[in-house]
């Protein structure tokens, strides 16, 4: 069964474990949105279907032939992505009655944790980094992906229906893109009228915009430097749905853990380690697709 990172903390009897789930899911749409599967091993070996069967109509007496679909196994490797955090004892003793020092510090290293995961998620790429995993931006099919134009373009809703129209077997269940490319999604429905961007609360109680009734996620970890033709400032959106047949993470027994390795031998200080085994899966190539060259209007039309 797969669960989201929010759900899993409501399992957690550890007050400082659940405080390091809510805070790395706090400012990540992907990690309040997408569920992992946990594993007992050191990665996941699935088959990714690459052709669907076909099925047709016979007349009596025809011959019937035979079609089966095409997979790709695919192996997913469990990686190992944390960090320490030093507690000094002097200073959890003498302004403990001005903040939490331990759970601040913590904090403050699920807080980055997050930020290596999200990063990962969109760039990861196990050429560059063998101890990371490929993000989305890796996995995403050729097929499943479409450009603004050979120099890039300015973004318009026609072609982000067609992003859209890639992702099969329902909706996407999150739109991400950079926040450069949100101010020009929200200039289009501006300008296209009411109703077309929304917004509305999400289940932690913020304003979250609305594309076609999918929610849009801002990923501080989509370039807008990016080449494509003779351009330098284009960038990407993703269409992502999320699901043990579709995008999903993979995690070690006990998901997120805070472990603490106790006092240090060479100063005055307590250790607390933050660790998750965690890894990525694109069950099926349909359910991730992506949209390249996203520009500005005034540079476009420069």
């Amino acid at each position: 069964m797969a669960l989201t990172l929010a759900e899993g903390a409501k399992l957690s009897n550890d007050v400082l474990l659940e405080g390091v789930i809510e805070t790395a899911i706090a400012d990540s749409p992907v990690l309040q949105r997408m569920p992992f599967i946990e594993i007992v091993g050191n990665g996941l070996t699935y088959n990714r279907e690459n052709a669907p069967a076909t099925a047709g109509f016979y007349a009596v007496g025809d011959t019937w032939s035979e079609d089966t679909p095409t997979f790709t196994q695919v192996t997913a490797t469990l990686k190992i992505l944390g960090g320490d955090a030093d507690v000094d004892h002097y200073l959890a003793r003498t302004r403990s009655n001005v903040q939490d020092l331990e759970a601040a510090v913590v904090a403050l290293k699920a807080k980055a944790v997050q930020q290596a995961f999200d990063d990962t998620f969109i760039n990861g790429d196990v050429s560059g980094d063998a101890k990371s995993f490929d993000g989305i931006d890796q996995a995403c099919a050729a097929g499943q992906t479409l450009a603004m134009g050979d120099d890039g373009g300015a973004l318009t809703l026609t072609k982000l229906d067609e992003l859209i129209d890639l992702v099969r077997g329902g909706k996407p269940d999150l739109l991400l893109m950079s926040r450069r490319t949100r101010r020009s999604l929200t200039a289009l429905g501006r300008a296209a009228g009411s109703g077309v961007v929304e917004q509305d609360r999400d289940a932690f109680g913020r304003m979250v915009q609305y594309y076609d009734g999918i929610p849009v996620g801002v990923d501080d970890y989509i370039a807008d430097d990016q080449t494509v033709g003779g351009s330098d400032d284009c960038s990407t959106i993703y269409a992502v749905q999320f699901g043990e047949g579709g995008v999903a993470g993979l995690t070690g027994p006990g998901g997120l853990t805070v472990e603490r390795v106790g006092s240090l031998e060479t100063k005055d200080a307590s250790r607390i380690r933050v660790k998750w085994y965690v890894s990525l899966a694109v069950f099926n190539e349909l359910k991730l697709a992506k949209l390249t060259g996203v520009r500005t209007a005034e540079a476009a039309a420069a």
